[in-house]
């Protein structure tokens, strides 16, 4: 068997962005997803939010039409745009969190957001810095259904 050929000049797919190639002011959008009846029991499973609206299709007292899911779960499918394509590899840690809800989202909804950079600090400790977002969200229809703001450290560029 041959010995694996060096591929560390290689760039990885999927590899986020190091603070240094972002700058405030850059906008970036993700693809949209279709949020499915499967994620809605799956999530609630998982998280124990059994609300009546969650997880009874044919629940009169509620307020939203259609068959709504938690804003949470409308947050951590974005959430996980953001980690495969933006910060993979380079998110050190979530710092700071502030949601707005705007509207429900149901299931059959497709979901995407933009993101903002608004704020870029770098700290003083191994050449990482704190990166402020604003995130939002849309439906299919490109309505407003949650904006939030997120402070997370990410990597510097490794030195040469």
């Amino acid at each position: 068997m041959s010995p694996s050929p060096d591929t560390s000049d290689l760039p990885t797919l999927g590899h986020g962005f190091y603070w240094q190639d972002l700058a405030e002011g850059q906008t970036f959008k993700t693809f949209r997803r279709t949020i499915t009846e499967t994620d809605l029991v799956n999530f609630i499973g998982v998280t124990g939010m059994l609300e009546a609206i969650f997880i009874d299709a044919d629940y009169e007292h509620g307020a939203i039409r259609g068959r709504p899911v938690p804003a949470a779960l409308t947050y951590a499918i974005i959430e996980g745009f953001i980690l495969q394509t933006m910060i993979q590899g380079t998110g050190l840690a979530m710092l700071e969190l502030a949601q707005t809800i705007h509207a429900p989202v149901t299931v059959g909804d497709s979901v995407w957001a933009t993101i903002e950079v608004t704020g870029i600090r770098p700290t003083s400790k191994s050449g990482r810095a704190v990166v402020t977002s604003l995130i939002k969200v849309f439906n299919q229809r490109g309505e407003a259904v949650l904006t939030y703001t997120a402070k997370r450290l990410l990597a510097g560029r490794p030195a040469a």
